[in-house]
């Protein structure tokens, strides 16, 4: 599989992560292994089906031993990575600071913030054993972790996890000069979890499609590099003019 791009996306079950997986299934030359709690998921079961080289398996947030028997399968199944792209997340409590329970930031904390350590220590090495000399390690994020772009969305738990989560990304780039890093603003994306938080906003369902959300986070990953690591961007430039939306490429931290 040397010839081939590696790719691994976390949370690849449904929503953005099983479409950033699909995409990348039908470019050439890929290898694309989509983990998720439950690998044997029938979206996933058709996918594999469908193109022989996409590989589920087992990627629990947050569980040391089950990342790394992944980056161990990874290992004997292909030797290294070439991108990484840490897509599993939550967003499940909406409501004020004042009354958003202690329970809610341990559980976004621990899937949306410290998952992301136990992936980045799991796959590192393979990583760094990539062919390409720059290998990507793409962080999805949220407008709403921005403090220069402020944005109110009554969701104090979910926005400091990936605020947190975006300061890692900024600390393997400086602690690896030869990996590229980037978290990346989806959109507020029509997923569960997306239309969850529209209809706790008064919204029918968010405004932005997954297809477009994932063209646009894929633009980015496939046009990093490291004169670009280390910084936060938009999925794509919006100019509706809503509070969520922003009309630049780069995000302010």
């Amino acid at each position: 599989m040397s010839n081939k791009t590696v790719y691994l996306v976390s949370g690849s079950n449904r929503g953005i992560g099983y479409t950033l997986a699909a995409t990348l299934a039908v470019r050439p030359n890929t290898t694309v292994f989509a983990g998720a709690r439950d690998p044997a998921a029938q979206s996933l079961k058709d996918l594999a089906a469908k193109h022989p080289n996409v590989h589920p398996i087992k990627l629990t947030s947050g569980d040391e031993a089950d990342n790394a028997a992944a980056a161990a399968e990874i290992q004997k199944t292909a030797g290294h990575l070439d991108v990484v792209i840490a897509n599993a997340g939550i967003a499940k409590y909406f409501g004020a600071l004042a009354t958003t329970p202690l329970s809610e930031f341990t559980d976004h904390w621990q899937v949306n913030t410290f998952a992301t350590v136990v992936l980045y220590q799991a796959v590192h090495k393979l990583l760094l054993a990539s062919p390409t000399g720059a290998p990507k390690f793409a962080y999805i994020s949220t407008i709403a972790a921005s403090l220069g772009a402020f944005v109110n969305l009554s969701a104090g738990a979910y926005a400091s996890s990936k605020a947190a989560a975006n300061y890692l990304v900024k600390a393997i780039d400086v602690e690896n000069p030869g990996l590229v890093t980037l978290a990346i603003s989806p959109g507020w994306v029509a997923t569960d979890m997306g239309n969850a938080g529209a209809v706790a906003s008064g919204m029918p369902q968010a405004p932005v499609s997954v297809e477009d959300s994932v063209a646009g986070i894929l633009a980015r990953v496939d046009a990093a590099t490291k004169e670009t690591s280390g910084r936060f961007w938009n999925y794509s430039i919006e100019t509706g003019g809503k509070p969520w939306e922003l009309a630049s490429d780069e995000i302010a931290w």
